[in-house]
This record gives C-alpha cells, sequence and structure tokens, in this order.
C-alpha cells in the first residue's frame, strides 16, 4: 500500500511540475479596433420631431404601459444618466405624443450614419422614414427612424 501511495504522490508531483501555474496561463484580452472620437457636432439639439410611427402591440416606454396606435415621436434635448462607457449626447429621451399630449417616454440611441452597421444588424428604414419590429422571441419592440441619415433606436419591452 505504501508503494500505491507513493507512485499517487510522484504522478502529482509530476503533474504539478510540468502544468504552468493557473495566473501563467492567462491570456491578455484581445485588443480592441482604434475608434474615432466621438462626432457630436451633428447631432440634433433641442426638441425635435422625428416623424410618426405605429407600435402593433402594447409595449412598455420607462416603465409606463403604452398601448397599441400610432404616435408622433418626438426627440427632447434631455440626456439620461449616460451608462459606463456611453457618450453622453448619443443617448437622448423620446416621448411618445398622442392628441398633443406626452404619453410615454424613453431613452433612445442616437447613431450617426457611419456607424449603424456597427449597432444594428439588417436594412435600416430610408432617410426621413421609419420601422417597427419585433426582436428577441416577441419580447422586444424596436422603433427604428432614420432622420436625415442619423438613426434612432428605441428598445421597448412587450407588454
Amino acid at each position: 500500500m505504501a508503494g500505491l501511495t507513493g507512485v499517487c504522490a510522484a504522478g502529482v508531483f509530476a503533474l504539478l511540475a510540468t502544468t504552468a501555474p493557473l495566473a501563467a496561463q492567462h491570456k491578455a484580452p484581445n485588443a480592441q479596433p482604434a475608434t474615432a472620437a466621438a462626432d457630436t457636432a451633428a447631432l440634433p439639439t433641442g426638441t425635435v420631431s422625428l416623424g410618426s410611427v405605429r407600435l402593433s402591440r402594447a409595449v412598455k416606454a420607462n416603465g409606463e404601459a403604452l398601448p397599441a396606435g400610432s404616435y408622433q415621436v418626438r426627440l427632447t434635448g434631455e440626456e439620461p444618466p449616460a451608462p459606463t462607457g456611453a457618450t453622453k449626447p448619443y443617448e437622448r429621451w423620446v416621448e411618445f405624443v398622442k392628441g398633443g399630449k406626452v404619453v410615454g417616454r424613453e431613452v433612445v440611441s442616437v447613431v450617426p450614419q457611419s456607424e449603424i452597421k456597427n449597432v444594428a444588424k439588417g436594412a435600416g428604414p430610408a432617410s426621413g422614414g421609419s420601422k417597427v419590429e419585433l426582436l428577441r422571441g416577441n419580447e422586444y419592440l424596436r422603433v427604428w427612424i432614420n432622420r436625415g441619415g442619423t438613426h434612432y433606436l428605441v428598445h421597448l419591452v412587450a407588454a
């Protein structure tokens, strides 16, 4: 029995001696591509009408119920608290307006034409148009508006 224990101990010792320490196995993360500084000069300021959209189903906008229907969408000059890593002017609030009254609001991602291919898959709407589509197993509704080559993406939770 003592011989077997010695053989096992020798085998474990040999394994430990040939295996690199865990810290030495860690690989550095891949280098990320260089990005240009955010060009915020072309972003609209103040309140801007983005057009109208028709929501095919009820959703939640900023946690509040927003029934299916047609709405005017208005970009505000108000910026939400920026999430870590986000460039502040690229996140704004939009308002959903019905009958001249604001009935809901949500954060919108403002994406320049030069960056939209890195952010959203598929063909976007033509300039001046909008597109409403279901995402992720019908759990989310994306409102995608293209105004003058600047894209506005609003993600709403299906109610």
